[in-house]
């Protein structure tokens, strides 16, 4: 009691000489007058708060690698144990020899630093204490008034000083003071705190610091710049020669350990690192992006964006992700390998792999690097597998990939595999009646199939296979565009710009089942996952939880999910997308296990598209041209080395698709799709339009589908299945190999009754023509051993088998 009087006594009289000194009525208006500078000083504001100070946040992946580090300052906390000790004697020694002698005031060297603030110097004879209060009142300055107010050069901020650390001196112990200082202070060359500027300037952490490091580091806290021993290694050096002489003077260390320590050249122990700080060094750049992009867009983690950015930047967060690591690096491997990087194309690939049932991101990869230069080619700072609010572009049109929607709703409508339409079987047709979600009835649209593609969309089955534009046509005008919107929309996707589908031009759109919205691979990815699921939709997800060590606190965050479709409807698509890799849109794409899947090309061949799943991973590729796919196709460009006259979504979206999945899926249990519900066996109840197949199918999902397969394999299948097989005498020309099974007649899926006959007809092994660019069969020389590349978006979009002519099969005898 009696010292700490005796220090407030000293203190005062040091208060009264300085506003003698100062000659004025008052000390910065805070009313301490020379008559009662004792009682004025005791009466300021003492109660200092003292948060943790800003440090560096990072994310980590799901098992917990580190995707990057996110800061304003380089800062890491560490406790005063994991400090060397050698490091806290070096501090004491050179700036508070009396630190835990004193009550938070050094009488003497305050008085000494008084009289040279009166000069207009703020350096030197401040306590440990009073450094530390200098340092928390500047790191908690949250404007521009209250940093001007911590460093102002005067004696009213001295006094302020004083008396909370007085203050803090009663509330905290030596201990906790040191901790604080060592964890605050600035040691130059952007290092923040002792574990920082050790591992910055020596690679090495606090705790495994030698003598001559802790000196060197004590010696740069009073002059950061002038000692910062990267720039000015022969000044620090020095510097930490006077704090070691220091140290032998304060029986700290001996003279002899002094010495050997004075023995070591400085420019040997450095090992300058800087830490990577945001995305743009980071191996996941676009996924650490998107996570970023999270946090600041969303309400739930502060009031608004500045706050949450701030938030991020300097709470010292472990945010940790959804990102699995093996499955990332699939993916940018496979999408690095089709579109490399800086290819002169300017072409960009970008994939999403999504967990079903869970909405967690598994990997975000994209053919380019991330920074903000977009005249540098391969660089950017968009992320195209999102949407425009998370950092993404406004999107692009998916094609084909959209057709499964329109499958959901004819399923959830009761209708059946086996639906067929008049018009569905020629080159094209005229749809007429469509009407969009506000009763308004559309133009008449007129849709093709591609090059000499006749139809092949006598069933949903065969429809799907062949990607069939005619039949998916009829097929929306028979279930209601407003239907085929609606379950777009159920599934989670919209527009990447952010607008919904209730706007004019897409409730204009006779298209809108051929994909002419744009949109991002995210949703896509996220929508097929919703049928891998069994109808499961959960809203897309990359963190899981953030610790707040500010707040002492743990944000968890729970995937939100929904039933959005019934089990049987959402096996009934998985049952049609398993087709496309039977003699389909996606032949020789498969990945060694069940999957389902669906190719997209946009008119022209704009964007190219694949997407699609195995009941426990889902991915969507897209690949385009980010200056504007229309006025820059996929068109006569060379990509890894290799030249393709048209891109298709199976040319190259769909073998990086198959590269990603295979190995993404290796360390994934093998599970196969549920069987197709016996209630879509028939026809269903079809519009005005829709010609209904037999029903009372001796098998699930009607005829199978034998195309590609041996004579013996497809007899032995089909007669399996209860049908008589009659195999034609006369050969047809196909893409299929010789002697092997060309078409069968009625087309796979189609339902019948158990004991009729099948047709079947074998292939001469040669196209009957030489496909052509335009003829969505691959003839551009990038389908190679894939059944062709001929998948074509918005009124476009053919099949990759050759339909047999009507001429060429004799029809089913009833």
């Amino acid at each position: 009691m009696v010292q700490r009087i005796a220090q407030l006594f000293g203190v005062g009289v040091i208060a009264g000489i300085l506003v003698a000194a100062l000659a004025l009525p008052a000390v910065g208006g805070i009313g301490i007058t020379a008559r009662n500078v004792a009682t004025g000083f005791m009466n300021m504001p003492s109660d200092l708060e003292t948060p943790p100070p800003p440090q560096r946040s990072t994310i980590y992946d799901r098992e917990g690698g580190v995707i990057a580090e996110i800061y304003d300052k380089n800062r890491e906390l560490v406790d005063l144990d994991d400090m060397s000790p050698v490091m806290q004697d070096a501090i004491i020694s050179i700036e508070d020899s009396g630190f835990y002698e004193h009550g938070g005031i050094d009488i003497g060297g305050t008085f000494r630093a008084a009289l040279r603030t009166l000069a207009g110097s703020t350096q030197g004879g401040s306590s440990l204490t009073q450094q530390y209060v200098k340092n928390v009142l500047v790191e908690s300055a949250d404007n521009q008034d209250e940093q001007e107010e911590a460093t102002e050069t005067s004696i009213a901020r001295k006094l302020r000083e004083l008396r909370y650390a007085l203050t803090l001196e009663k509330r905290m112990t030596k201990d906790e003071i040191l901790q604080g200082y060592l964890n605050i202070a600035y040691f130059g060359d952007g290092a923040y705190g002792v574990e920082s500027a050790a591992q910055h300037f020596f690679g090495k952490k606090a705790a495994d610091l030698e003598l001559s490091e802790a000196a060197t580091l004590a010696g740069a806290v009073r002059y950061p710049y002038l000692y910062n021993m990267r720039l000015n290694t022969e000044d620090a050096q020095e510097r930490r020669d006077v704090v070691l002489d220091r140290m032998v003077q304060t029986d700290r260390i001996s003279e002899e350990e002094a010495a050997e320590a004075k023995a070591v050249d400085l420019e040997d122990q450095l090992d300058v690192s800087n830490p990577s700080n945001g995305c743009v060094p980071s191996d996941q750049p676009f996924f650490c992006d998107y996570v970023v992009q999270e946090i600041e867009k969303s309400e739930r983690f502060g009031e608004n964006e500045t706050e949450r950015a701030r938030w991020l930047r300097t709470a010292g967060l472990e945010i940790h992700t959804t990102l699995d690591a093996d499955m990332q690096e699939a993916a940018q491997d496979a999408v690095d390998k089709y579109v490399p990087r800086k290819n002169e194309s300017k072409k960009v690939a970008a994939e999403i792999l999504i967990e079903p049932g869970t909405g967690e991101i598994r990997g975000m990869a994209q053919s380019r690097d991330y920074g903000p230069d977009e005249s540098k080619l391969g660089e950017t700072s968009i992320n195209f597998a999102t949407d425009s609010d998370r950092g993404g572009s406004t999107g692009f049109q998916a094609g084909s990939t959209f057709k499964p929607f329109a499958l959901a709703a004819a399923l959830e409508q009761g209708k059946g595999f086996g639906t067929s339409y008049s018009g569905a079987n020629g080159s094209s047709t005229t749809i007429t009646g469509n009407r969009n979600c506000d009763g308004g009835t559309l133009a008449p649209w007129t849709v093709s199939n591609a090059g000499d593609t006749k139809g092949g969309g006598s069933s949903m089955v065969a429809g799907t296979k062949g990607s069939v534009n005619t039949y998916f046509a009829h097929l929306q005008r028979d279930v209601g565009l407003c239907n085929v919107i609606e379950m777009a929309e159920n599934l989670g996707v919209k527009r990447a710009d952010g607008q919904s589908f209730d706007n004019p031009q897409t409730q204009a759109n006779n298209s809108f089942v051929l994909g002419s919205e744009e949109v991002s691979p995210l949703r896509m990815a996220n929508a097929y996952a919703t049928f891998a699921s069994g109808g499961t939709y959960c809203e897309p997800q990359a963190i899981t939880s953030i610790e707040d060590k500010q707040a002492g606190k743990t944000i968890e965050i729970e995937s939100e999910c929904e039933r959005r479709l019934s089990e049987d409807v959402a096996a009934g698509v998985s049952y049609l997308l398993q087709q496309t890799f039977k003699g389909g849109t996606t032949t020789g794409l498969g990945i060694g296990r069940p999957a389902a899947a669906k190719t997209g090309t946009t008119d022209g061949s704009a964007a190219a598209w694949f997407a699609g799943y195995t009941p426990n991973l889902a991915g969507s590729v897209f690949v385009g041209d980010p200056r504007g796919p229309n006025n820059h196709p996929l068109r006569g460009v060379t990509l890894g080395g290799r030249y393709y006259g048209t891109v298709y979504g199976a040319t190259i979206p769909g073998p990086i698709w198959q590269e990603t999945m295979r190995g993404a899926t290796e360390e994934l249990p093998e599970e196969g799709f549920p069987s197709a519900p016996s209630k879509y066996r028939g026809g269903g109840s079809g519009g005005p339009d829709a010609e209904q197949t037999a029903s009372g199918a001796s098998v699930e999902g009607g005829v199978p589908d034998v195309v590609g397969q041996s004579e013996g394999q497809a007899v032995s299948a089909l007669e399996e299945a209860g049908y008589e097989v009659s195999v034609s005498g006369t050969r047809v020309r196909s893409g299929e190999a010789e002697g092997t099974v060309a078409a069968v007649n009625p087309d796979p899926g189609t339902v019948l009754p158990a004991g009729a006959t099948v047709n079947v007809f074998l292939s001469t092994g040669s196209s009957r023509t030489s496909p052509s660019a335009d003829s969505g069969e691959g003839g551009d020389g990038g389908g190679g051993d894939r059944g062709g590349s001929g998948d074509r978006g918005p009124d476009d979009d053919a099949g990759t088998h050759r339909v047999v002519p009507a001429s060429e099969v004799p029809r089913r005898e009833e």
